[in-house]
């Protein structure tokens, strides 16, 4: 009997919640653990009480035909990188110092690479995460140390960063 390392079981779970998404494009879910305990979940959706993509029946970026990574203002959705920071807060738990677990899909089963956008990034260092753990389409995964992502930011811009959400999936 083969165990999963404690990595590859909150990816497990990160990926899980990600089937919950709402996205026409992608299923992607994201947990924070603090001291070895899931503190908050979140997965790609609409804002609360608003009408998703599914419901609507149609991608609004996909018929302006909107490539993956770019103008995230025009989407419905709440990424699920987002939506963990904002369950936490909603629920009062601490996430500073804590390690974020994003992992998912393309809705076709295909693996990506669940590295978080720009936007998320941001967040995600505003909120003291200090560390990422992200599944890749090789079906592992990067570990990213957010220390690492502000100091390259100081030394560069941060359009450098070359790990970034949908740099891998707009070759149609």
């Amino acid at each position: 009997m083969s165990r999963p390392s404690k990595r590859e079981y909150y990816l497990d779970i990160a990926r899980k919640i990600g089937e919950r998404s709402t996205c026409f494009r992608n299923e992607l879910g994201a947990i924070i653990v603090k001291n070895d305990q899931i503190v908050a979940t979140g997965y790609i959706g609409a804002c609360r009480k608003t009408k998703d993509c599914l419901e609507r029946g149609k991608c609004l970026r996909d018929v302006l035909e909107i490539g993956h990574g770019e103008r995230y203002e025009i989407c419905r959705s709440v990424h699920a990188e987002q939506n963990a920071i904002i369950n936490a807060a909603r629920s009062g738990a601490s996430i500073l110092g804590g390690e974020m677990y994003v992992s998912g899909t393309k809705a076709n089963g295909e693996n990506i690479d669940a590295f978080p956008c720009y936007i998320c990034k941001k967040m995600i260092i505003n909120a003291g995460l200090e560390t990422v753990i992200c599944s890749n389409k090789q079906g592992g995964y990067e570990v990213f140390s957010v220390n690492e992502w502000v100091e390259d930011w100081q030394k560069k811009d941060l359009l450098d960063d070359q790990k970034k959400y949908g740099s891998d999936q707009n070759n149609k």
